[in-house]
């Protein structure tokens, strides 16, 4: 088996994408075998190659974090050259992705049905920050700009406290996870039609879609919900609780558990009190359980009712810091944590491969790229340009 064939090996993946959501849907497109080219301005390239500290041999770590399996090519798309190898380019790929505002690639002649009129099996997929159509289009966005306007913010954080964003731009994420999910879709569909086609999803969109609960709540209640901290609006008892020397969570999500969970903690007597017996009777008397439950976690160490949930068979945690995560056994077991060898950086350690084929296993092929690093590489193979070619783009500026 060769470890190099990934589910998506062959397939072609142009990435005009920038900072997070588009290169964490490239570099998961990359994990699974695609080839993929990242498309960056000659001399400043991706956002994130400069935003640090930290830095590992000259590249930020966010810039590491979400572009490995990719090569980089360098584009000067404010010239014509320019344009015009990125349109020869998308002629040649499977996939284009891009994350311009909306019509940023039409007014340079790259247009979706511009492009696919010459390569009618190429995926199009556009991400945006609010959409391709309605009043917000045209309007910038980062991660923390949509989870504000989107209302993650207004259920994140203290009761009590300001709203919060979550620790990681866990939009941009989503958004791009749902991008990238869609693309092999699209790529499956090609299989049976012979047709590509356009996908577009935003921020804003891929947001509105993840408030499960929280949306759910608001649209059969009419009453937008609030922040609950740790907690959950519709489980008890679902959160953190401080204990002798940190914190611990604990999720009762079912009556099994909650039995056990009375029977591992010592207190069988909450199981049948009739204002706990049930999830709908423990949310109506929230406080009074979790009065009583705050006080008992006081009472022991952390391990101590990490020891009796494990043995009760409820689910338990520490609340970890990244490098407890890190270091942990189960991580290093599943190989969450992989190293790669990059040319400036050394050995660079990153989170490893979340999902696992028995067939056609996934894998970390190349480092993340230096800027421009693959220019000749990529225009010799996938435009066939000599020497001579690629000498006189390079005195032009085109190629940075």
């Amino acid at each position: 088996m060769n470890p190099a064939n990934g589910p998506l090996h062959g397939v072609r993946v142009l990435d005009l994408s920038r900072v997070l959501a588009g290169p964490y849907c490239s570099m998961f497109l990359g994990d699974l075998g695609a080839e993929v080219v990242k498309i960056e301005q000659p001399g400043t390239g991706d956002d994130t190659r400069s935003w640090g500290p930290p830095f590992q041999g000259g590249e930020s770590a966010y810039f590491l974090c979400v572009n490995r399996n990719k090569r980089s090519v360098t584009l000067d798309l404010r010239t014509p050259d320019g344009i015009e190898l990125l349109r020869r380019l998308a002629l040649e790929a499977d996939v284009l992705m891009e994350n311009f505002r909306p019509g940023t690639l039409a007014g340079w002649g790259l247009s979706e049905a511009a492009i696919r009129r010459q390569n009618p099996r190429l995926i199009y997929a556009s991400l945006s920050a609010f959409g391709a159509s309605g009043p917000m289009k045209e309007r910038p966005g980062y991660d923390l700009a949509v989870q504000a306007w989107g209302g993650l913010m207004s259920v994140t954080g203290a009761a009590d406290g300001e709203p919060s964003k979550v620790g990681v731009a866990i939009i941009d994420i989503v958004a791009g996870l749902m991008l990238g999910k869609s693309i092999a879709a699209a790529l499956y569909a090609r299989e049976k039609t012979g047709e590509g086609q356009r996908i577009e999803t935003s921020l804003m969109e891929a947001e509105v879609a993840s408030l499960i609960n929280a949306g759910s709540n608001y649209l059969v209640t009419g009453k937008a919900p609030g922040r609950w901290g740790n907690a959950h609006p519709n489980i008890v008892p679902y959160q953190s609780f401080a204990t002798a020397d940190g914190h611990l969570v604990v999720a009762v999500a079912n009556e099994a558990i909650w039995a056990r969970f009375c029977n591992g903690a010592g207190r069988p007597e909450l199981a049948a009190d009739p204002r706990f017996d049930t999830n709908a009777h423990r949310v109506e008397n929230r406080d009074a359980l979790i009065a009583i439950l705050k006080e008992m976690f006081r009472s022991r160490p952390g391990r101590e009712w990490i020891e009796l949930m494990n043995r009760a068979d409820v689910p338990c945690s520490p609340v970890q810091d990244i490098s407890q995560v890190f270091d942990s056994p189960q991580v290093l077991a599943t190989e969450m944590l992989r190293e790669i060898d990059h040319p400036t950086a050394g050995k660079v350690r990153m989170a490893g491969l979340p999902v696992k084929f028995s067939g056609t296993p996934a894998s970390i092929r190349l480092a993340p790229p230096l800027l421009g690093e693959h220019n000749d590489q990529v225009l010799q193979d996938w435009l066939e340009l000599d020497d001579a070619a690629l000498a006189g783009f390079r005195r032009k500026g085109t190629l940075g």
